[in-house]
């Protein structure tokens, strides 16, 4: 019964988004206050009806309630608690109402929170996140039910993915939702303002926070997927360029170029249609993730599905809700007329070019991404495009953009001295250039990577320290400094954004450099040299575990004869999913990881080992993690919480 009501508030929550897309966005074509009002109850509504059937589907996976056919394909009675609540978001139905639950949260926080910005464009923002919310919710419920019963149940379910149990992936999938669907309030404001015919400093000042917020979870979903892909496919790696990976990557890459972008509607009140674009692509990039984890054109070990009839229908979503907005911005586009002028040599000037690098590194993603289908539809040839491809076409734009983006952050607005702003500079690239040069006489005869990436780390570390510094003023050193103690969150939480990119840049930088691995095989008792480090594995024995059966091996690290790690890989055989995993064992530090696999047992007793020693692994995601907290500084500041104030509110509100 209670099955059967989850279904019914989620047909009941399809019903409330249909009256939520229509009311306010007749009323505020008619001015009629009543309508417009109607759309924040509906939108608190909407996500109070989702988040109950949401709870529902939750409720039957902790119980193991396998008359739910979504439950027996994905659950298990054996399986640990946590593993079968993460089950419901680790199958297609269950995801994609992780999906609309977020984006029902996200237009219920506009309607509690946007107190303050003009009725009509509250209500036609709310109208639009309520327009996708329709689209999504009719595709769960007309090829994608959850909540679909079996009349035989089976005492026992097929088990979830072995790959997907894994504490990573609890946290995964709801931050990078929150991130991709958390764009289509900024996608929702746009759609917005292209109504009215008006985008100004004050639009930009409302759309900010939620774009901030965004980048934010986009952030942190990707590097919790990095992280995760680094220490349970056993491969060794962070990224591999996997389609999956570059969906979230681009919608990432322009979501940063609109937050920046935005900055300068703020300040000048340019680049309006550009920055409305931006809104527009980013969502469309986030529609685009979508379709490719679910409609099988491309395969990855992330994919969710591969049902056409499904593609088909997130096609159709994507090119309606695209194509739509950029029809829009073609009609309307040109009304928003740019007030702002600025030199080449300003702040400004430095913006646009961080949203040229940005944007144009978004396309090479793209077109590496989608070339294989392309090729293969057009021409019959199937094409891979990997590594290679994507390192040298996409590292040379983020090279040129942290050497920028230190410089950039401290010129002046409207008209600049570049080289008063160099000079301001000059210690902070002495730091990198000195650390670079250290590094590259380590690193003597090996890559140039390694050292470049570290200098260019360091000086996107020691820019954003200088930007601080620069804040300050003039005067006595203890004066400067409780005046760097007082200076608003938002500036702090750009200089630990941009010092968050540096610390990553260092930590790819070092293991594409100066990473050292090793393949061989082992009896138990003989050892092997590593980097300096002395491995000997010492037994492997086999371990039952929860749902799984374990080869465990021991294996032990020296140093000058003294022992710094015991470590545990282990090869997993999952007997209900009949599917084996490498579990890594990984010793970490802040200057390097020591990263163990245990590979297949041998006919002469002997086991593959695979290792490998991998500097300044952590600062990868210890730097994604900084970023993340240099947004949440920024959000935290009250001129980005406070928009914009009465006498804007009133210029936002259009002649009709």
């Amino acid at each position: 019964m209670l099955t059967e009501l989850g279904h019914f508030t989620l047909i009941l929550a399809l019903a409330v988004a249909l009256l939520q897309a229509v009311v306010p966005m007749v009323g505020a074509a008619r001015g009629w206050s009543g309508w417009m009002v109607f759309a924040a109850p509906a939108a608190m509504t909407q996500f109070l009806l989702i988040a109950f059937s949401f709870a529902v589907l939750v409720r039957a996976f902790v119980t193991s309630d396998f008359s739910l056919a979504l439950v027996q394909a994905n659950s298990h009675s054996a399986k640990p608690l946590l593993y079968r609540i993460t089950g419901v978001w680790g199958n297609h139905e269950g995801s994609m109402l992780l999906w609309v639950l977020i984006l029902a949260l996200f237009g219920a926080a506009v309607a509690w929170f946007g107190g303050e910005l003009p009725e009509r464009l509250r209500a036609r923002t709310l109208s639009v996140q309520a327009m996708i919310g329709v689209a999504f919710l009719g595709f769960i419920l007309f090829t994608s039910n959850p909540f679909l019963r079996l009349a035989e149940p089976p005492l026992n379910g097929r088990d979830l993915n072995p790959l997907l149990q894994d504490p990573g992936l609890a946290l995964h999938p709801p931050f990078l939702y929150l991130g991709y669907v958390g764009l289509s309030v900024s996608f929702s404001f746009a759609i917005a303002a292209l109504i009215e015919g008006r985008v100004d400093a004050a639009w930009a000042r409302w759309v900010r926070p939620w774009a901030l917020a965004a980048w934010m979870f986009l952030t942190l979903g990707i590097a919790l997927g990095s992280w995760w892909a680094y220490y349970e496919l056993g491969w060794g790696g962070f990224w591999f360029w996997d389609p999956v990976e570059n969906a979230s990557l681009m919608p990432w890459l322009l979501a940063a170029a609109l937050l920046h972008s935005a900055i300068v509607v703020e300040k000048r009140e340019s680049l309006k249609a550009w920055t409305i674009l931006l809104a527009i692509l980013a969502f469309a990039f986030s529609l685009l993730g979508t379709f490719i984890v679910r409609s099988g054109v491309l395969t990855s070990v992330h994919a969710f599905a591969s049902d056409p009839a499904r593609g088909v229908a997130i096609l159709v979503i994507l090119i309606v809700a695209v194509g739509g907005a950029l029809l829009l911005f073609g009609l309307r586009g040109a009304a928003l007329e740019a007030r702002g002028v600025f030199g080449l040599v300003s702040r400004e000037g430095a913006l646009v070019l961080n949203n040229i690098l940005l944007a144009v590194a978004a396309f090479v993603v793209f077109v590496g991404t989608m070339w294989p289908m392309v090729a293969e539809m057009l021409m019959g040839r199937v094409l891979s495009v990997g590594p290679p491809f994507f390192n040298a076409a996409f590292t040379p734009f983020m090279l040129v953009l942290a050497l920028v983006l230190p410089l950039g952050a401290v010129i002046a607005w409207k008209r600049g001295d570049l080289r008063r702003s160099a000079r301001a500079m000059i210690p902070a690239a002495v730091l990198a250039l000195a650390l670079g040069a250290l590094a590259f006489a380590i690193a003597s005869g090996q890559s140039a990577l390694g050292p470049v990436g570290v200098a260019l780390g360091v000086w996107l570390m020691a820019g954003a320290a200088a930007d601080l510094w620069m804040r300050t003023g003039r005067g006595a050193l203890r004066g400067r400094i409780a005046r760097l103690a007082r200076l608003p969150r938002g500036d702090w939480g750009r200089a630990i954004g941009h010092a968050g990119l540096g610390v990553t840049v260092i930590g790819i930088a070092a293991i594409l450099g100066w990473q050292v691995e090793d393949i061989r095989t082992l009896r138990p008792g003989e050892g092997f040299d590593l980097a300096g480090y002395h491995v000997t594995l010492d037994d492997v024995v086999q371990i039952e575990g929860p749902n799984y059966l374990s080869d465990t091996a021991t294996l032990t690290v020296r140093r000058a004869g003294q022992v710094v790690a015991v470590m545990h890989p282990e090869k997993r055989f999952y007997p209900v999913a009949q599917m084996p995993t490498t579990e890594a064992a990984i010793s970490t530090g802040i200057w390097r990881d020591l990263y163990l696999v245990l590979g297949d047992p041998q006919a002469d007793g002997s086991w593959a080992v695979r290792s490998y020693l991998k500097p300044f692994a952590v600062w990868i995601w210890a730097g994604s993690l900084l970023m993340a907290l240099g947004a949440v500084a920024s959000l935290s500041d009250r001129r980005l919480r406070a928009a914009a104030g009465a006498a804007r509110r009133e210029a936002m509100v259009p002649a009709e």
